[in-house]
């Protein structure tokens, strides 16, 4: 190859060229959607490597991404194209690479002088397990990235190797938030919203894109790069990554556990949302989620009664709220009053199911599809917030996608199934004329519901 330097023959953008050009050892990339950001990085990755290659140095890379799927994008995508514009022969394989808590498959390509590049899911066992430069793809988005990050950083500060952190922004108080905003002056950032990407050539409509999303909030996150403030969430950004897992969200997957279903009903405004979880060795497994709008309740009725038939859950939650109210009825008239059960969207309610619903989470004991954004998205929505006269009250962002729905039919399916497990003792604080109902019970307008401990260890009584 000869003691040249190697250079880029694509046609880059300002921006990428910016990128690609900056060799500084730390180094991180916000980047929106579309921008061309892990083409950008894996460009940057190959011409380093080929470069090395042609002055007799050995240079190896690992990429990990947010998954599996993301990984092998990267490896074939990136890479693997960059090499072939190159015209650079390299071998390519793959392999298990077991860690600590399962086997990943593993994507490599190898130079003819020895050089790698490899692409896997990051975990905290992955990150740790190789000596090399890093890239980091959509780092935000990690399973537990702050593990992640421990593992990583040691790694490369030995030897001097690389570092680089992509991604877009997924909300405040990760490690990706403190990079792009912390003062120190070890990092080089770059940051290119959809704005800029198209101001420097990047040939796509933005108006196109933004109506085709349709969802103001993911705008401003994904393509305007905005840090959308998770402060207040009731589920913290990690615990929702915790959970993710790219074998949830398939019903061929069923294996005919027990089965418990949420179902959040709306019909104009709102979503109707029924989320399906399969109990399996202490771990709810979402097996499907179920959404419907502007149907009518003839057809929310058929939808769930497939759900039935298919599954013959143990348990049915259903929001008995207003207009839920008739569907909860006939649902009781169908498949029998101990198996579907109402509950009001009251203040003590909304709160025994969060309260719930987060302790399933942070004990990493549900599974939801690692790539359903909508459902992260409303998971992420829901925020508490404390009345005037100290009461907790449950919020979530109205948006064109619904009200949060596919968060609360989880959260129902997360209490009918915990109460399934465990008996909920109603504690009478006042008189019962006027009150609501919840899992069929009568409980006065000031009632608590009080829990003890859900398996895990969490005591949900003071919450």
């Amino acid at each position: 190859m000869g003691s040249q330097q190697a250079k880029p023959i694509i046609g880059l953008l300002p921006y990428q060229n910016a990128w690609v050009n900056d060799a500084s050892r730390f180094k991180a990339g916000m980047m929106s959607r579309q921008s061309g950001k892990t083409f950008s990085a894996t460009l940057e990755i190959v011409n380093r490597v080929i470069t090395a290659a042609s002055n007799g140095i050995v240079e190896h890379w690992v990429i990990l991404s947010r998954g599996e799927r993301q990984a092998q994008e990267a490896l074939n995508e990136g890479v693997k194209k960059h090499l072939a514009t190159f015209n650079c022969i390299a071998k390519s394989s793959s392999y298990n690479w077991k860690g600590a808590d399962a086997s990943y498959k593993a994507l490599e390509v190898e130079l003819p002088n020895g050089s790698k590049i490899t692409a896997l899911p990051a975990n905290p066992d992955t990150a740790r397990g190789f000596s090399r430069n890093v890239l980091l793809d959509e780092f935000a988005f990690h399973h537990d990235s702050a593990k992640i990050w421990a593992a990583v950083f040691p790694v490369v500060t030995r030897g001097g190797k690389l570092l680089r952190v992509i991604s877009t922004p997924n909300g405040q108080g990760n490690q990706f938030h403190s990079i792009m905003t912390n003062n120190n002056d070890m990092w080089s950032r770059h940051s290119v919203d959809i704005y800029q990407a198209v101001e420097q050539g990047l040939d796509v409509n933005i108006d196109e894109l933004r109506e085709a999303l349709n969802d103001n909030e993911a705008w401003s996150r994904e393509y305007e790069l905005s840090w959308i403030s998770l402060a207040a969430s009731w589920l913290s950004t990690d615990i929702v990554n915790l959970a993710k897992d790219k074998g949830a969200g398939n019903p061929l997957r069923y294996t005919g556990g027990p089965v418990f279903i949420g179902n959040d009903i709306g019909r104009y405004h709102d979503l109707w949302a029924a989320v399906v979880l399969e109990y399996v060795n202490n771990v709810y497994w979402l097996r499907e989620l179920s959404t419907l709008k502007d149907k009518s309740f003839a057809d929310h009725d058929k939808e769930m009664n497939r759900l039935f038939m298919q599954y013959r859950p143990q348990r049915i939650a259903m929001d008995s709220t207003g207009l839920g109210m008739k569907p909860v009825e006939d649902a009781q008239a169908r498949y029998g009053e101990s198996i579907v059960k109402p509950v009001t969207f009251t203040g003590p309610n909304k709160l025994a199911m969060a309260a719930i619903a987060k302790a399933i989470f942070e004990s990493n004991r549900i599974r939801i599809p690692d790539d359903d954004f909508s459902l992260i998205g409303d998971l992420l929505k829901i925020k508490k917030t404390v009345t005037a006269i100290g009461a907790p009250r449950f919020d979530s962002v109205a948006d064109t996608d619904g009200h949060a729905d596919r968060a609360w039919a989880i959260f129902l399916a997360l209490f009918a199934g915990e109460n399934g497990i465990i008996p909920i003792d109603f504690h009478s604080a006042g008189d019962r004329m006027t009150s609501p109902q919840a899992f069929g019970e009568t409980v006065g307008i000031e009632e608590r519901v009080g829990f003890g401990s859900v398996p895990g260890g969490h005591d949900l009584g003071g919450f």
